[in-house]
């Protein structure tokens, strides 16, 4: 490998929002994730609520403009 081209290489320390920490090798000292492998619906086959409804609102309301101008 040549020198200096590389970036360091540090075991980082993984911390997820539901208090999982574990450590990874990486570039970075410290990662901060929102979800890891304990707390993911596909490994722990618990369905998680997902606040949905708001960005759907959110879709109604910019396009309801469009909707309105296109049919008239």
């Amino acid at each position: 490998m040549k020198k200096g081209i590389h970036p360091e290489y540090y075991t980082a320390t993984v911390k997820c929002a539901c208090g999982n920490i574990f450590e990874v090798g990486s570039t970075l000292k410290d990662i901060t994730i929102e979800i890891c492998s304990k707390c993911h619906p596909f490994f722990t086959g618990k369905q998680k609520l997902v606040d949905s409804a708001g960005r759907v609102e959110r879709f109604r309301k910019k396009y309801a403009q469009f909707n309105k101008t296109s049919k008239g």
